[in-house]
């Protein structure tokens, strides 16, 4: 039986495109909410998502350097 393996490049692309999409779900989250509360809440996680983005993407790049 053939099995793929997943690489630490991988799992580095699959982090931030998660993490993206994280930051896209919780800007919407909070665009949507009603409540200023839950809205300030989602916003908040579309930040500290955002800062995970940022520094996963700065791991990919220096990862590719080497």
């Amino acid at each position: 039986m053939n099995k793929t393996q997943t690489t630490t490049y991988d799992k580095l692309m699959r982090a931030w495109e998660n993490s993206k999409e994280l930051v896209r779900d919780f800007q919407t989250y909070s665009n949507e909410m009603d409540d200023h509360e839950l809205k300030q809440v989602f916003k908040q996680f579309a930040e500290d998502e955002g800062m995970h983005a940022t520094k996963l993407r700065e791991i990919i790049s220096s990862y590719q350097d080497k």
